[in-house]
């Protein structure tokens, strides 16, 4: 007995190993299509500080405003975008399980009963009686037994999607995040600039008033109460436009929120503290973009395709299916399952592929191609990345310089308007040297404003460029 065993025990050890092989080609990572480095920016002599990767710095430790924080806890509660992203983990969980199952030999238990009266015609004119009987059984229906790996390689392959789409999830919350912080940040500066207008406009129409009152007295000219009249309805006209930016700027933040806005929760000021992040060191390599969740997606999306492969080569080899059937039948439900009632039926199929008019060539061909896509896709991913992180760390040290000029430029004007105001008082400038002091420094306090908002938006690009933004907190 035990010698007739041994054959059935090595036929079922080597049925395991061989349902656990694949003809998947073998995963190999492609080299990266960018530079090991970043190009730096000559920036100041100060060396920066070396810190771990941006992707690491939780969001509400990136930004400092705690009305931010709140917009964007709110924003990945109930925008629309993200829950869409989240719904289609769901999904590619649920594919992930339907394939896995067929891993696994369908059992199905079916009951009936079933009566029937045969006519004589059918039976050389001998009547029958009405006859009936009760059935249950057990049967697994078309199992396929995996001996080359096709069905391993589809499961493999809904699994690296399941993954992909959690990844799609993860750059889903890092893109609206950031989308968040910049609009947040828009509607900080034209809040300012709204400020600035009507500051701007109180002040001129005070001067108007005045050249108004001159002008009847006979100290002034005509053309100075026309020319002051221009900057006041200049000033009006650039508040009636910030305002109009700043109702679009809350709508277009209502609609990544998803939800209405608290005015509590609006920005109040927009100033240069708003964010914080922590200096990038200079060399850090460019692999740190294989962290990111896009490339990540595309990553795992290469893998499937790769997986693919394998089922479209297994499909040239031999085919075996598996079904059976064990139950029992009687004439009385109550003795259904007593002995001499059992049947029971196996049924074992191979079917090999002869021919198929090219089809299977052909899905193997489409597999090799979606592979190509895949990779050209993963290969645009990274490239993509790495020219988003060099473009802010191109602007980065601009940025701060054009800031730092604009502050000077803001002094300088302020005081040349100041200073021509004084001639003009003391009557060595003509009213149009004011106008045009006063323009420069209008437009010098604008543009120092853009500057702050040009800045910090790049501060935001950078730290999403380099996979930040999924974490809530740090580490």
């Amino acid at each position: 007995m035990q010698g007739k065993g041994v054959p059935a025990v090595c036929a079922v050890a080597w049925l395991c190993v061989a349902c656990a092989c694949t003809l998947e080609p073998r995963y190999r990572a492609p080299a990266l299509p960018v530079p090991d480095q970043w190009p730096m920016p000559a920036t100041t002599s100060e060396r920066p500080r070396v810190i771990g990767s941006a992707r690491d710095i939780g969001w509400r430790d990136f930004f400092l405003d705690t009305r931010l924080d709140r917009l964007i806890d709110l924003a990945l509660a109930n925008n629309r975008d993200l829950r869409g992203a989240v719904l289609n983990i769901e999904r590619a969980r649920a594919q992930y399980r339907i394939q896995r199952a067929a891993l696994l030999p369908s059992i199905d238990a079916q009951g009936s009963f079933t009566r029937q009266k045969i006519p004589a015609s059918s039976t050389y004119g001998i009547p029958t009686p009405v006859s009936g009987y009760f059935d249950a059984d057990l049967s697994i229906t078309s199992y396929e037994v995996d001996l080359f790996g096709r069905v391993r390689s589809l499961t493999h392959a809904a699994l690296e999607q399941y993954v992909a789409q959690e990844e799609a999830r993860r750059s889903a919350q890092l893109t609206l995040i950031a989308e968040v912080a910049n609009a947040y940040l828009t509607l900080a500066s034209d809040r300012e600039l709204e400020r600035l207008a009507r500051q701007t406009l109180e002040s001129q129409e005070h001067s108007f008033t005045l050249q108004e009152k001159q002008h009847e007295t006979g100290t002034v000219s005509g053309l100075d109460v026309a020319q002051s009249q221009t900057t006041v309805e200049q000033a009006r006209a650039d508040t009636a436009r910030f305002e109009g930016n700043v109702a679009q700027d809350i709508d277009a933040l209502t609609l990544l929120v998803g939800t209405s806005i608290d005015p509590a929760l609006l920005p109040a000021q927009f100033d240069s503290n708003t964010l914080g992040l922590e200096p990038l060191p200079a060399g850090v390599p460019s692999a740190v973009l294989l962290r990111r969740p896009d490339v990540l997606e595309a990553e795992h999306t290469l893998r499937a395709a790769n997986a693919d492969i394998g089922a479209a080569r297994a499909a040239f080899f031999p085919d075996i299916t598996l079904t059976a059937n064990l139950g029992s039948a009687s004439s009385q439900l109550s003795n259904l399952f007593k002995s001499g009632t059992g049947a029971w039926a196996f049924e074992p199929l191979m079917s090999l592929p002869i021919f198929h008019g090219g089809a299977l060539m052909g899905g193997l061909d489409v597999a090799h191609v979606d592979r190509k896509i895949a990779l050209a896709q993963y290969e645009k991913a990274i490239q993509s990345g790495f020219r988003e992180v060099a473009d802010a760390l191109a602007l980065t040290a601009t940025l701060n310089r054009r800031r730092a000029a604009q502050e000077t430029l803001v002094e300088a004007t302020g005081q040349a308007y100041k200073l021509s105001q004084r001639r003009y008082e003391v009557g060595r400038d003509s009213y149009l040297e004011v106008l045009d002091s006063q323009r420069s420094d209008y437009a010098a306090r604008q543009g120092l404003i853009t500057a702050h908002l040009a800045e910090q938006s790049n501060r935001v690009t950078l730290y999403k460029a380099l996979g930040g933004g999924w974490r809530e907190q740090s580490p």
